[in-house]
């Protein structure tokens, strides 16, 4: 029997990239909608402090599939990244190792940001007020104000697998310099780390970038040495 050719819907990107990318638009397109008319997708359901009031543990999750609303850039530049780097990994791991891949370093990323909030706030118990540059707010509001949200961790997780699998391949930085995968994902890491460390980079989460990377590495190395995955590199 001869087989359909498949069509030019199927054929810019694998199931699991596709339908990723597909639903963080959705989702986007829709919470702006919602905004409008004073719903605020985002701090309903982007990730806030453990101990702040709005906190919810299944804002690990939906976390993940939110974007800053005020631009196009913060989504289109994750769903970039995923279509570009995802879609080869999704080639080579199928479609459901790749979706439990993205959702771990999405939930590693989660994780370290909450960390990274706990070391730089430390014990606010015996504060009920607290005053910021946009001025005085009470503990919890203050709390509440903090939310991350976005794809980040997850495509950061891709981007070191794209680099343990694929360490000689030539990514090009800024479109115009070639750099291998390998030097361009551990130089990524470090200035992420270094960004993270000096809290620079205009609200950026830094470190919950690193945690996709470290969720995203854990997991590689628990399938090469259950292997799962081949330990050569592609």
């Amino acid at each position: 029997m001869m087989q359909q050719p498949s069509s030019a819907w199927s054929r810019w990107a694998p199931p699991a990239v596709r339908n990723l990318i597909v639903i963080n638009f959705i989702i986007w397109i829709a919470s702006m909608v919602l905004l409008r008319r004073g719903i605020d997708v985002n701090d309903l359901l982007g990730l806030h402090y453990f101990s702040a009031p709005k906190f919810s543990f299944v804002q690990f999750f939906t976390y993940m599939f939110l974007h800053s609303t005020s631009s196009i850039e913060h989504v289109f530049s994750n769903m970039f990244a995923l279509w570009i780097f995802g879609s080869t990994i999704e080639q080579v791991w199928g479609a459901k190792r790749f979706l439990l891949f993205y959702i771990v370093s999405g939930l590693s990323a989660a994780l370290m940001q909450e960390l990274s909030w706990m070391y730089e706030l430390g014990d606010l118990s015996g504060y009920e007020l607290i005053r910021t540059e946009a001025g005085l707010y009470s503990t919890k509001d203050f709390l509440n104000l903090l939310v991350t949200v976005g794809a980040s961790g997850s495509v950061f997780g891709i981007l070191l697998a794209f680099g343990m699998l694929f360490p000689n391949a030539y990514v090009f930085v800024g479109f115009f310099i070639p750099m291998k995968a390998k030097y361009f994902v551990f130089l990524y890491g470090a200035l992420e780390l270094y960004l993270g460390v000096h809290n620079t980079g205009g609200g950026v989460a830094h470190f919950a970038h690193l945690g996709g990377m470290i969720g995203g590495l854990i997991l590689i190395l628990l399938w090469r040495k259950k292997g799962e995955i081949s330990q050569q590199n592609y």
